[in-house]
């Protein structure tokens, strides 16, 4: 018996800004494998929060998505949150900083770090 059913595949994107900065980040850190790590975790203001970190290993739970030779690394529980979003580096006069523009959020709070379905 065939399975008909479709399989829809899970996307993050990484702006070429967000790419070009986590390549600097690495460059200057002398480590040009180092990977943009995203993650939600319970808290923050809205009831989830974003998390940005730089790895080098990449975790069985993990999955990639590249841009320009930088990678991004979500977990797979972190991904049903952000299926969709786009990380986007943004370089304002109020500061520089890393965002997501999720999709699945119902509501964020100001700070663009914290977010509610």
């Amino acid at each position: 018996m065939t399975d008909t059913a479709t399989t829809i595949e899970r996307q993050i994107n990484l702006t070429a800004s967000a790419a070009r900065r986590v390549a600097e980040l690495a460059r200057s850190e002398g480590k040009d494998g180092l990977m943009l790590r995203l993650t939600v975790s319970g808290g923050g203001c809205s009831g989830f929060q974003y998390g940005f970190s730089f790895d080098e290993q990449v975790n069985e739970d993990d999955l990639t998505f590249e841009r320009d030779g930088v990678r991004l690394v979500v977990d797979d529980v972190s991904l049903d949150l952000l299926n969709g979003s786009e990380v986007d580096y943004v370089d304002e006069l109020i500061g520089a900083s890393f965002q997501v523009k999720n999709p699945n959020a119902a509501s964020s709070c100001g700070c663009g770090t914290s977010f509610a379905l």
